[in-house]
């Protein structure tokens, strides 16, 4: 018996030691295996610092100077904007285009006066600080009238210049062209005119209009008469510098005024008079509260303006629960170019009145006490054509009656 306990307990000794030293080999592997793995992290990070070493050094040369140029390029090209010439069935129009072209919302079509062409009248206006607010979420369209961009050709002796009503019907071909089925207009004086026969012809097409220094009616024969003298007296320059500017304005001679007149004797003096002269040839609009504009209008005019009696007139023809009248103090003749803070403020709560603008802070006209419109608001187009008034005066006043045409003077 106690040769089997001892042997027994052997057996017992024998597999015990044998555990151990397994346990031990283990453990040694164990310790190469993880010297093997450390052997192998170290290897890792000296390759990672070298390839971070070779990727301090630039891919390929002049790589960032030539993205930082492309990205120049599209600002210039951006704020320039893209110029057109679009065929219509009466003839070539330049055409400046700004903006992303998104047909979501209306474009904003502008049109000229008599004596400027797009850029010296508009973009005084449409690059005004807070005017980006909106204009950023708008294609700009602006149209120059035949022969009347920058650098343009004389036209040759005894040409037929288009008279205001053909170039009104030149419009839908812009449209068409860059896939626009509605826009907001915005005119001054002659351009003004324009669009105004444009969206008479056209009323599905125009779902606003800024009027400035509107005059719906023809030349009556003391105006014809007045106007021949004045040819025979004055230079055409002078003519169209009292088109353009109030009296006090051209006596004061401002700056504003010198630097026009300066434009106008380098201008291209044979295709204005023909501008002139069609536009003084106007056709009368025959606007009455029962023939009227279909969208909101909103009229301007500086307070001593050479159109001041008529865009009062005017105003005095055009359906009251959709019109809106501004008069603006201090502003001369061209209000978008010495009062571009206040025209956008109007244009902004006009914008936000036919649902396209989320309402903002008054600013501005707020403390001008103004009274504006304002309507719900639908920035994807999904629009409300709900309009309310706003009271914008400090002393609280109740707004006007919807029946009647909102005269402001700011």
């Amino acid at each position: 018996m106690r040769d089997e306990t001892d042997t027994t307990e052997n057996r017992r000794s024998q597999v015990k030691a044998g555990s151990n030293t397994g346990m031990q080999g283990g453990r040694e592997a164990d310790r190469g295996g993880a010297g093997e793995r450390l052997i192998g992290v170290d290897t890792m990070t000296t390759e990672m610092q070298e390839i971070a070493i070779t990727e301090d050094k630039p891919l390929l040369t002049g790589q960032t100077d030539t993205v930082k140029d492309a990205e120049l390029a599209a600002r210039i090209l951006l704020d320039q904007g893209q110029e057109h010439s679009v065929e219509t069935p009466h003839g070539v129009l330049h055409v400046t285009v700004h903006g992303s072209r998104t047909t979501r919302r209306p474009a904003i079509l502008t049109f000229h006066d008599v004596g400027l062409d797009s850029k010296s009248c508009f973009s005084t206006l449409f690059k005004f600080e807070e005017m980006q607010e909106i204009v950023k979420n708008f294609t700009l369209i602006h149209i120059d009238a035949p022969g009347q961009e920058e650098g343009a050709a004389a036209y040759p002796a005894g040409y037929q210049y288009p008279p205001m009503d053909t170039i009104a019907e030149m419009i839908p071909a812009v449209l068409q062209f860059f896939n626009f089925r509605t826009v907001i207009g915005v005119g001054v004086g002659a351009g003004a005119y324009i669009l105004s026969r444009f969206t008479l012809a056209n009323p599905d097409s125009v779902e606003g209009l800024v009027l400035i220094n509107i005059d719906i009616n023809a030349r009556g024969w003391l105006d014809w008469a007045a106007q021949k003298l004045s040819s025979v007296t004055s230079s055409l320059t002078d003519q169209i510098m009292s088109h353009l500017f109030s009296q006090e304005e051209l006596s004061s001679n401002t700056d504003l005024v010198q630097s026009h007149r300066e434009r106008l004797s380098k201008f291209n003096l044979t295709n204005v008079e023909l501008f002139w002269k069609n536009y003084q040839g106007r056709r009368d609009l025959n606007i009455d509260r029962n023939s009227t504009f279909k969208c909101p209008v909103m009229l301007v005019v500086g307070d001593q303006a050479p159109y001041e009696e008529a865009a009062v007139e005017c105003n005095s023809k055009l359906d009251p629960t959709t019109t809106s009248f501004l008069k603006m103090a201090d502003a001369g003749g061209l209000p978008q170019l010495t009062q571009p803070a206040k025209l956008t403020e109007a244009f902004k709560y006009f914008i936000q009145g036919m649902g396209y603008m989320a309402s903002s802070c008054m600013t501005r006209l707020s403390r001008s006490r103004t009274t504006s419109l304002s309507s719900s608001y639908s920035m994807d187009g999904s629009r409300s054509r709900s309009r309310t008034l706003s009271q914008g005066s400090q002393g609280g006043q109740m707004p006007p009656s919807p029946s009647q045409t909102m005269e402001v003077s700011c």
